[in-house]
């Protein structure tokens, strides 16, 4: 019940509350729930490069290639091979973890920007295999006719509105893992390592094994998001797997705050919408975009929701501040009617046990050397 009263916790849940209502205003609009499912699809994607790069301070710019990787599992294992959609994306999710692995075991001995630069060159890797390997990927002629997930009768997912919750469902699932890492010893291990690698490793923390299974768990995001991406699609090409792919899930994870759990889900719908508001202009979309991003980057730096969560902390911590005063005043004037006496102005008074000050003076103090 205590973590309902935390205000960041509200807003996302706000956040999620508006998402799942969207059907009930859109639910007639084919094209625009799925423009809001394919944010949804990218959304999760970008929760996996949330956990290597907010929370472990690892810049990997392979995101977009394991995306491509989950959507061409599943394009091809269910249109080549006819295999079911959940045996395929089982399957795709699966192996874009296992090559994410395998990946990060090269990737991560290199540091700092070496890293980011690797991991971009296995990224463009693996788009080339994507749009060159004609006989298995199809090159640019594409994957056509991915299937809707199967549900028997009980659902239909061929429905905009019935795929869109399917997407949620799995979303909710992104968000609450990223909230219980966030919370647990793995975050706090994580977090550790992007403050300090040496100060990680001389508390006993495995630097090495934490930034692999971050890696892993980013590939593994990204490989749910992108097959999913394919079925809501249903045509996927090698522009699923660009390295601009990647740039876009940093963009939305830059504006909606990195290390947060709300902010890849508000930065991925908020760019998202930005974008479709300028399809019409797509080439200088970023001429537009351009600024407004780096503003945000140069203005709030932690993002829109890492911004809110400053502010919502500093607010809090002046009323616990103005509390303390309160109570410690009334402590004082109470103490002092009980004696019959009136303190002189200036004087500090003395508590039960001999010391000086007031419990007001205390935490102003401890606020003041935390400033």
């Amino acid at each position: 019940m205590n973590a309902l009263k935390n205000p960041r916790i509200l807003g996302t849940l706000a956040v999620l509350l508006i998402i799942a209502l969207t059907p009930v205003a859109f639910g007639d609009e084919n094209y625009i729930m799925r423009v809001i499912t394919i944010g949804l699809c990218s959304a999760i994607a970008v929760y996996g490069m949330n956990i290597i790069l907010g929370f472990t301070g690892q810049l990997s710019l392979a995101q977009g290639g394991f995306f491509g990787i989950g959507a061409y599992a599943v394009g091809l294992l269910t249109t080549d091979f006819d295999w079911p959609f959940w045996q395929a994306f089982v399957v795709g999710v699966v192996g874009t973890s296992a090559i994410g692995y395998l990946s990060g075991l090269i990737a991560l001995r290199t540091k700092d920007e070496y890293f980011a630069i690797f991991t971009m060159a296995i990224g463009f890797i693996i788009y080339l295999t994507i749009s060159r390997w004609e006989s298995v990927t199809h090159a640019h002629s594409g994957v056509n006719n991915v299937k809707f997930p199967e549900a028997g009768d009980i659902v239909d997912f061929s429905n905009p509105t019935a795929m869109f919750y399917l997407v949620f469902i799995i979303l909710l699932a992104s968000v609450y893992i990223t909230y219980a890492i966030r919370r647990s010893s793995v975050g706090r291990t994580l977090l550790t390592i992007r403050t300090s690698e040496d100060l990680a490793d001389a508390i006993g923390v495995n630097v090495g094994l934490s930034k692999q299974l971050a890696f892993a768990a980013s590939a593994f995001f990204g490989g749910i998001g992108g097959g999913l991406y394919a079925s809501v699609v249903g045509f996927i090409g090698p522009d699923a797997a660009t390295v601009d792919k990647t740039f876009e899930f940093l963009m939305f994870i830059l504006v909606g705050g990195m290390g947060t759990v709300a902010g890849p889900l508000v930065g991925t719908m908020i760019v998202t919408f930005l974008f479709e508001l300028f399809q019409d202009f797509q080439a200088y979309r970023f001429i537009v975009l351009g600024p407004i991003i780096i503003a945000l980057v140069i203005f709030a730096p932690r993002g829109i929701v890492g911004y809110l969560g400053g502010f919502i902390d500093k607010r809090a911590r002046k009323r616990r501040i103005g509390s303390a005063r309160k109570d410690g005043s009334a402590g004082a004037n109470d103490s002092d009617q009980a004696n019959g006496s009136t303190p002189a102005r200036g004087s500090t008074g003395t508590d039960a046990a001999g010391r000086r000050g007031t419990a007001a003076d205390t935490i102003t103090t401890t606020e003041e050397e935390k400033k």
